[in-house]
């Protein structure tokens, strides 16, 4: 097996880049040799606007961005394809193939962040102080992404066995149309979903899915109730049966690292008027979910609640409509592409690497829904979505090293 750590420092010696001289010049230009380090590649990235447009109306999206990396990535001999099914919402792949015989691996993080109102400064600035790189997009996720570039870069400064596939995706913010669209076309042997874990490895997180119930009523005057049918009623029955609903969750054993699912009502509207017997009741409902527990099965157990409601009520009737849903995530701790990650974050890092759970729902969810054993990884920090945000730069480094070790113990 080819020795990463042997490996990365003879490549690096042969161009003059060891750790410590990594030039910063050039910052501007995807060619400039400054990029190859990972701090001041992730500032650049900052400086470019690429809000979601779903999130925030009006937002800049990912095509400069996408454009920007794209060059970036062919200067350095990588075979580039840029996919855009929805115009201006692109994705940038980026495959440096293999000699043959190898094994191949997947880097993917996203280009798009969330919206920058309320945000206190400038969230373009890429302030750096303290040992901190601040900005929208740092810490979630352009510090890591960043990293992956740097790796990429560096772990194929000589051919590897396996193909390397660098995915840099569209609205993982939103919709997740960029992951999903790179799978349709590409695959392969593991995956590593850049996330900001704070330097541990994120073994699963949860699922979710939401649903529209609408209750139908009768309209009457609000004098004389009785002559209608109250949607507003029903709801009331409805949330009382999900406190019940939830309560069984709680009951039920607790996943080691995700604890509980949980079940929530985020919105509510109804009725006509002041004066008029609520004719119908609309509420949103919000299910996360743990391993095991599809959407299938999340679907048919609110349906169940709700038609034993219409068999105990009188007048109650509904539609039940499933808005989007998404399956948990947990990876095998057997699976090669763990125990490498594993080893080689322990090396760099010092010491045990944590493995950890998240309570919300990540594109890996896609990535492992398309047979692809995967987890995530990324830079600590803090502020995501928040008013302000930074990563630690000493993160962003220690990321782009365990990175490239463990691209050349994957695919060398």
């Amino acid at each position: 097996m080819v020795n990463p750590a042997d490996r990365r420092a003879a490549d690096r010696a042969s161009r003059g880049l060891d750790r410590g001289s990594d030039r910063t010049s050039d910052q501007l230009d995807p060619a400039g040799d400054g990029h190859l380090d990972p701090v001041a590649l992730a500032a650049r990235l900052i400086g470019i606007d690429s809000v979601n447009p779903d999130l925030s109306p009006g937002g800049a999206g990912e095509a400069e961005i996408a454009a920007w990396c794209a060059r970036w990535l062919t200067i350095r001999g990588f075979e580039v394809h840029l996919l855009e099914e929805r115009a201006g919402r692109p994705s940038v792949v980026g495959i440096k193939r293999g000699t043959g015989g190898g094994r191949s691996l997947m880097l993917n993080a996203h280009l798009d962040t969330v919206g920058v109102a309320g945000y206190e400064g400038d969230p373009f600035a890429a302030e750096r102080h303290s040992g901190r790189l601040h900005g929208r997009g740092a810490f979630d996720t352009k510090g890591g992404m960043a990293a992956v570039l740097v790796a990429a870069e560096r772990a194929t400064l000589s051919p590897l066995a396996g193909d390397l596939l660098v995915t840099l995706v569209a609205d993982e913010e939103f919709g997740s149309l960029g992951t999903a669209e790179v799978l349709r076309r590409f695959s392969a042997d593991a995956a590593i979903v850049v996330e900001p874990s704070e330097l541990s490895l994120t073994v699963a997180h949860r699922g979710f899915a939401w649903f529209e119930l609408t209750l139908h009523g009768r309209a009457a005057h609000g004098s004389m109730p009785e002559q209608g049918v109250d949607a507003i009623r029903h709801a009331g029955l409805v949330l009382r049966a999900l406190d019940e609903l939830h309560a069984g969750i709680e009951r039920k054993p607790a996943h080691p690292l995700l604890g509980h699912g949980t079940v929530r009502v985020s919105m509510i509207t109804g009725g006509a008027d002041a004066a008029t017997v609520a004719p119908s009741c609309t509420l949103t409902i919000e299910r996360r979910t743990l391993p095991g527990e599809t959407p299938d099965t999340v679907e048919a157990g609110l349906r169940a609640l709700l038609e034993n409601l219409a068999a105990e009520t009188a007048d109650f009737a509904f539609d039940l409509t499933r808005l989007v849903a998404r399956g948990a995530f947990e990876a095998d701790p057997d699976w090669p592409i763990v125990q490498l990650l594993a080893e080689q974050a322990e090396r760099v890092l010092g010491r045990p690497v944590v493995h950890r759970g998240e309570p919300f729902w990540t594109d890996a969810g896609l990535v492992r829904e398309a047979g692809i054993p995967c987890l995530l990884f990324g830079v600590d920090g803090g502020g995501a979505h928040a008013p302000t945000e930074w990563a630690t730069e000493e993160s962003i480094r220690q990321v782009a090293e365990i990175l490239e070790d463990t691209i050349i113990a994957v695919c060398g």
